[in-house]
């Protein structure tokens, strides 16, 4: 008897065979990259990363992002986040699929992740945390 994973396997090979029209590739991704911007705002005075100005960051760079025709399918989509847990370490930023996370500071660090990372594939080390 065939393990679990391999039935199942060989369940969906046999009937792609038989319905070949009902059956395409899955894509690896709509987007190449995919940056979420943790723009939360904590009450009475918590860290957070809006407390940073993540808000108009965001904005920045997805302008940014437009600007230099980076954006769209088969490119970078930037996207507003909640809280991802990282208030101590923030503003922070990540990117998908690396799984790439940065803090950053002002518009230069998020020019230069832009550069770097979205336009050139390089991980920006001296802001990776």
């Amino acid at each position: 008897m065939l393990p679990f994973d391999a039935k199942i396997e060989t369940d969906a090979t046999r009937r792609r065979s038989f319905w070949p029209q009902r059956y395409e590739t899955i894509p690896l991704s709509y987007y190449k990259r995919h940056v979420f911007f943790c723009c939360n705002q904590r009450d009475e005075g918590k860290a957070c990363c809006n407390n940073h100005g993540a808000q108009d960051i965001r904005d920045y760079a997805k302008d940014r992002i437009n600007s230099l025709g980076l954006a769209g399918p088969g490119k970078v989509r930037v996207n507003t986040a909640g809280c991802l847990d990282r208030c101590d370490e923030g503003p922070v930023i990540v990117i998908y699929p690396e799984e790439v996370w940065y803090t950053y500071v002002d518009r230069e660090d998020i020019d230069e992740i832009i550069h770097e990372h979205l336009a050139h594939g390089r991980i920006v080390k001296r802001l990776k945390i």
